[in-house]
């Protein structure tokens, strides 16, 4: 139960603020099943079982996201996280959790002034030639405030907002042990692996609370960048950063706006929409590290057409390999080679598929289903739509790597079309896939990759010797050992621990009352109401260890 691994005090006005709100939207079952209402029944706090009328009356995925909204920033964070699994969850759930954002009110400059100076180790007005209090954007865990360097320089101050780590940290230690319920209470949901996905998040939320996390983010995209002129990554002043304040150049230019007014401005929409969408697709597929929220709001458009990239909290990472699988799925897609498709839905996987058959006719189903359509007219956003509704129809998960990937790309899309209604995300993709297929084949590449594989093979055989003389010796020692994973087996030895101090219990009730029924028929020795007193109390004991029993088997029955 919860209340037995929850070893904090302090979690409790939080988890009762949890709860509350949980029943108030209309999840009260969960609330039960994770026994918080349990531990706070035990802790004197009462919980009202019941959600207004208009709220009963909304759809689940609106439900929770108000739930999320309303719970704050943690909460929000992890809804934004839900929206990039697009695997798990249906599109209509998708489309609530994209709801969710991060700008809610500003710290008032008086509170937030104490954290500037302890960051920056100063006083603002004195270390900037100026600063402005009131905040450029605010956000749940930092806001943006404007300021001017002594050279003449303008920047953006990033400030962590006051007592934000405490909070987070609480719902970070909540989520975990409900996580780990979920596991152990709901079979069906362990193939999600909740723990892995607060594991995931809680990675990330740490990532975003460090501020100058986010600098040596900024750093690596500008080396990355720095042979580009069409891209501007903004530079970073260390000297005024730290995890807690960011300090930064301000990158001027237009964002989040219409078509016609970038053409009022001397821009080219259409040149703008390729050149983000180059941008990004060069940053996945060679680059390997992307940026996983290129939202209106953080991408800048800037005279010449040129781009700029803003906000680079949340930041995606691709190894070789996978970055090869991107390749091969996305050729497979662009040639319509269900072949190609369907390995490397089973490399997501590692083959472990129930129905492989099935995946195989889905796969060509779906290449079918394009099979009229002109390669211009595919739109990136609802082929990979269609590809996780297969997934999920399939029971098969994408890996964690790869949602925060197909949330950017979607993302993408939208953006370009925004710019250009005549954008279309493919045609930018096939030029990439095909140079870095080319590139696979040329002399100097098929060279390096056989190289390699002789290096490892002359490895393996090298250590062959000493990995079967360590092997031998282990067997002869009896140090080999077979781990076995059984699901569910602490929850069973933890119920059979418990089965046995309530017979262990019982005996000794069972003894007593044989013992003391003995002892009434003994005369002599101290007597209480006439009664012998080691009897009396024999039986004293047996009553109360009997109700003890009873009131064990009543209350696990309830669970």
């Amino acid at each position: 139960m919860l209340w037995e691994t929850l070893s904090v005090v302090r979690d409790l006005p939080r988890l009762h603020e949890i709860a509350s709100v949980m029943i108030r939207y209309g999840w009260g079952d969960l609330v039960r099943m994770l026994g918080i209402s349990g531990v706070l029944e035990r802790a004197g706090r009462v919980l009202h079982w019941h959600s207004t009328s208009e709220i009963s009356q909304l759809d689940a995925p609106v439900r929770i996201r108000r739930a999320l909204e309303e719970l704050g920033p943690t909460f929000v964070k992890l809804g934004q996280l839900l929206a990039t699994r697009v695997d798990m969850f249906p599109p209509n759930w998708i489309t609530e959790f994209e709801k969710l954002h991060s700008q809610v009110p500003a710290v008032p400059y008086e509170l937030l002034h104490p954290v500037l100076i302890a960051a920056l180790k100063g006083e603002p007005s004195v270390l900037f030639a100026e600063f402005d209090p009131v905040p450029l954007a605010a956000g749940s865990i930092a806001q943006v405030h404007r300021a001017t360097l002594k050279d003449g320089s303008p920047v953006v101050v990033k400030v962590r907002r006051p007592n934000i780590e405490a909070v987070i940290r609480a719902d970070l230690r909540i989520l975990e042990h409900a996580a780990r319920l979920l596991v152990s209470e709901v079979p069906d949901l362990r193939r999600y692996d909740p723990v892995q996905i607060v594991s995931q998040f809680r990675r990330s939320l740490n990532r975003e609370l460090d501020l100058a996390k986010e600098a040596r983010n900024i750093e690596q995209f500008a080396r990355n960048f720095a042979d580009d002129p069409l891209v501007q990554i903004p530079q970073v002043y260390w000297e005024y950063t730290n995890d807690q304040v960011n300090v930064q150049e301000q990158i001027i230019g237009l964002s989040g706006v219409s078509p016609d007014k970038l053409r009022e401005r001397g821009l080219d929409p259409v040149i703008l929409a390729a050149r983000g969408a180059d941008t990004v697709l060069r940053m996945v597929l060679e680059h390997g590290y992307f940026h996983a929220d290129p939202h209106p709001g953080n991408v800048m458009f800037l005279p010449d057409n040129r781009i700029g990239m803003i906000d680079f909290g949340m930041v995606g990472m691709l190894t070789n390999s996978r970055r090869n699988q991107i390749v091969d799925m996305l050729s497979g897609l662009t040639r319509k080679d269900e072949q190609v498709l369907l390995q490397v839905l089973l490399d997501w996987n590692d083959d472990s598929v129930g129905d492989e058959d099935r995946l195989a006719y889905d796969v060509a189903e779906l290449l079918q289903s394009y099979d009229d359509l002109q390669l211009k007219d595919v739109k990136i956003g609802a082929l990979l739509n269609d590809i996780t509704a297969m997934m999920r129809d399939n029971n098969l998960l994408l890996p964690a790597d790869l949602t925060l990937l197909f949330k950017t790309l979607i993302t993408l899309e939208g953006l370009g079309q925004q710019l250009d209604p005549h954008f279309h995300m493919i045609d930018n993709v096939t030029p990439f896939v095909e140079r870095i297929i080319q590139q696979r084949y040329t002399p100097q590449a098929l060279f390096a990759r056989g190289r390699k594989s002789v290096r490892e093979a002359l490895e393996v055989i090298a250590d062959l010797p000493r990995d079967l003389r360590h092997l031998l010796r282990d067997v002869r020692r009896g140090r080999i050992k077979v781990d076995l994973d059984l699901k569910r087996l602490d929850h069973f030895g933890h119920q059979l621990d418990r089965a046995s101090n309530r017979i262990t219990m019982g005996i000794l009730t069972a003894s007593l009352v044989v013992g003391s029924s003995i002892i009434m028929t003994v005369e002599g020795g101290p007597k209480l109401f006439g009664l012998p007193l080691f009897g009396l109390v024999g039986f004293l004991i047996a009553f109360f260890n009997s109700l003890w029993i009873i009131f064990s088997i009543w209350r696990s029955g309830k669970h």
